[in-house]
């Protein structure tokens, strides 16, 4: 069955970096379009970053562009999100998601503080 599951959330200072990693099973990845969403607490959940399917087209939220990188890694069937120049309001639960069926990963914590 489809299953997703993130990993590499966690602490950091501001103006740090993470690698979150997302991977898929049950399907191939690299078929469907996939992003990553977060929630913060108190928020709605919002979208952070989006790949499609076809050509690896991909879109940012205004909040992260220039600083958060969607990628993917075929071999591995891996889903990534490259954080940069982190800040306290990035703080939030971040999950990974294949749109077409709308599937969801467990979620990872990353907190940005000092």
């Amino acid at each position: 069955q489809v299953q997703l599951v993130e990993s590499g959330g966690g602490l950091v200072q501001p103006g740090g970096s993470l690698r979150l990693s997302c991977a898929a099973s049950g399907f191939t990845a690299r078929s469907y379009a996939m992003s990553w969403y977060r929630q913060a607490p108190g928020k709605e959940r919002e979208l952070v970053a989006a790949i499609s399917s076809i050509d690896g087209n991909t879109n940012y939220a205004d909040s992260v562009k220039g600083r958060f990188t969607i990628s993917r890694d075929n071999a591995k069937n891996t889903l990534y999100l490259q954080m940069n120049s982190l800040k306290p309001e990035d703080t939030a639960v971040y999950y990974c998601h294949r749109f077409r069926g709308d599937y969801w990963g467990q979620g990872t914590q990353v907190t940005v503080s000092s």
